[in-house]
């Protein structure tokens, strides 16, 4: 399958007063057309700094050290603000995380589409344009548009704002969609709307997404295929399948151990020790070792590399080298060496 978007080992820096932050760090991914691949990990591990790498929306003290970011097989890395311009809402396009800061609260949701599909379409008449926003609300679930057109944001609720979102992300019918933690401000039951539009809108216009969050149990119902950040880096890439029945990264392990459905029946939620490394300095060899019950002294020494499991599947551990010791894991049921 040719792939839609192709990242070759990125590495991504922000200098800070403190010192440089190593936000990216050698990530590589693929994203096929009509798929959707999840980022996840916790915060300030670099999932959001990744999306924005891909739309050149890094703020100035960022730079791209390293690697390339492939669209379409053209190479976008070097590619101006101009030429970024060109790309952005029709080759792909993002949804933010918050809607509130998204959206103008002095204009109507109606007007806000409208302006995205004029900047797209700018010499579509009036009336085109006023059927467009419609079909357009329709299709991410804003139920009696007409009438919603004139409201403003603050007359919706957290979900219907989040769709106002969506429907801006997709004025021009982008080929990639970008959605940074789309549910996190949202209860249980209309995160799981959400995630159903953004499935049965992959499927309606074959848009591939790729879908941020920090939470496994909210992209489970979503995802196609999912990949573990950690400490700038992936450390685990998979199909959904994979990693939630055959987890092989103890970081993996430790996201799903601290899942509710899994602590059915347990006193107490696990919750992974310690925290996440500092990037203006990352520790030698694998950053997880300082938290990893399971670390081996080379992981304090060298960062492993990505070990094959099966044509889809792939590990950074030193646990998945035929020369570590076996283990027994905490989640998936089976012996590991």
């Amino acid at each position: 399958m040719e792939n839609l978007l192709e990242i070759k080992n990125l590495s991504v820096s922000i200098g800070t007063g403190s010192g440089k932050v190593e936000a990216v760090r050698d990530v590589s991914l693929t994203l096929h057309p009509g798929e959707v691949l999840a980022i996840v990990g916790e915060s300030g591990c670099g999932k959001s700094m990744l999306c924005k790498s891909i739309l050149k929306l890094l703020p100035r003290n960022a730079v791209i050290e390293s690697g390339s970011i492939l669209a379409n097989g053209v190479d976008i890395t070097k590619y101006r603000e101009r030429d970024m311009a060109k790309l952005r809402g029709k080759l792909f396009s993002m949804v933010f995380q918050d809607p509130m800061t998204a959206l103008d609260p002095t204009m109507t949701v109606g007007s806000q589409i409208a302006e995205a599909v004029i900047t797209h379409n700018p010499k579509l008449p009036k009336a085109k344009v006023y059927e467009r926003v419609i079909e357009l609300m329709e299709l991410v679930g804003i139920q009696q548009p007409e009438q919603r057109y004139k409201l403003y944001p603050y007359n919706f609720s957290g979900g219907m704002r989040q769709r106002s979102v969506m429907a801006i992300a997709l004025a021009a019918n982008p080929q990639i969609l970008l959605a940074d933690e789309p549910t996190t401000a949202l209860d249980v039951t209309i995160q799981a709307q959400i995630l159903d539009l953004l499935k049965d809108i992959q499927k309606k216009l074959n848009t591939a997404t790729i879908l941020v969050s920090h939470d496994l149990g909210v992209v489970a119902r979503a995802a196609d295929r999912v990949a573990i950040m950690y400490a700038g880096r992936i450390v685990e890439i998979g199909t959904a399948e994979e990693i939630y029945y055959d987890p092989r990264h103890p970081y993996t392990w430790g996201l799903m151990r601290s899942l509710p459905a899994l602590a059915k029946g347990k006193r107490e939620l696990y919750t992974i020790p310690g925290m996440p490394p500092s990037l203006i300095d990352p520790p030698k060899g694998d950053a997880f070792a300082c938290r990893n019950e399971y670390a081996l002294a080379i992981d304090y020494e060298q960062a492993p590399p990505m070990f094959r499991i099966t044509d889809t599947h792939y590990a950074a551990t030193w646990l998945l080298d035929p020369r570590a010791p076996k283990i027994e894991r905490p989640v998936g049921g089976s012996v590991h060496g």
